[in-house]
């Protein structure tokens, strides 16, 4: 019997709907909260700032996290800065690089340096990870978001590449590793069976939660009946 409850890994949910982080905020094993620019424009907010303090405002006991989206630098650390102004349990998310792919280890290493927690975005290989992880004050506490599903789309089976960045951390205790780009349920399990400290989860999967320990001759049949029902429902004919 699954108990997510039971997990070492602490599940965060990833998302931009103050109303399903609210709800999701009621349940014991969401340990903390994710989201982006892309995701915001998905649900049509307008106003980035009153939307992450509204969120604040509702959630301020659990981890969030809320990304620059500045390119320069310089203008990424004005940022940053700022955001880590809205609330005590805020993590400011700076992504890798910038898109000239210039490396932010810098500013982070700035930032972490006087305390601001962030949660580094966008790695996809160790070796960005190795640098990252150097640069990070080792009293900060420091999310690392290793893009594990964006991986996996390559054809690469992302789990060893986690791994490496699970040891490679593993004696820096301010810092924890999050299973990104999360693809499946079954993502949480594998994160969870390496040693992987967080995983973030969009609500859409964190809906198929509720077929956990199903019995799979009953999900077959209730799957031959949605098949079923819209091939009635379309009227199919041959």
């Amino acid at each position: 019997m699954i108990n997510l409850n039971e997990l070492n890994i602490k599940i965060f949910a990833d998302g931009a709907d103050l109303k399903s982080f609210r709800d999701l905020n009621s349940k014991k094993f969401i340990k903390g909260f994710t989201t982006n620019p892309s995701l915001m424009k998905k649900s049509g907010i307008k106003n980035y700032e009153e939307f992450a303090k509204d969120l604040i405002k509702e959630i301020n006991d659990k981890p969030i996290s809320f990304e620059v989206f500045e390119d320069e630098i310089t203008d990424m650390e004005k940022q940053a800065r700022q955001i880590a102004t809205w609330g005590k349990n805020v993590y400011v998310k700076i992504p890798i690089t910038n898109t000239k792919g210039e490396s932010t280890h810098e500013l982070v290493n700035k930032l972490s340096s006087e305390g601001i927690s962030c949660n580094v975005t966008a790695i996809f290989t160790i070796e960005q990870l190795k640098l990252i992880s150097d640069s990070i004050n080792n009293k900060t506490p420091t999310i690392l978001s290793v893009f594990a599903g964006r991986i996996a789309d390559t054809g690469i089976d992302p789990t060893s590449i986690m791994k490496e960045c699970i040891e490679y951390t593993q004696n820096k205790k301010n810092i924890e590793i999050l299973w990104a780009s999360t693809r499946e349920v079954l993502n949480i399990f594998q994160a969870n069976s390496i040693n992987c400290q967080i995983i973030t989860v969009p609500n859409d999967l964190l809906k198929k939660l509720n077929n956990l320990n199903k019995d799979l001759k009953s999900f077959s049949k209730e799957t031959v009946m949605d098949f079923y029902k819209d091939a009635k429902s379309a009227g199919y004919k041959i």
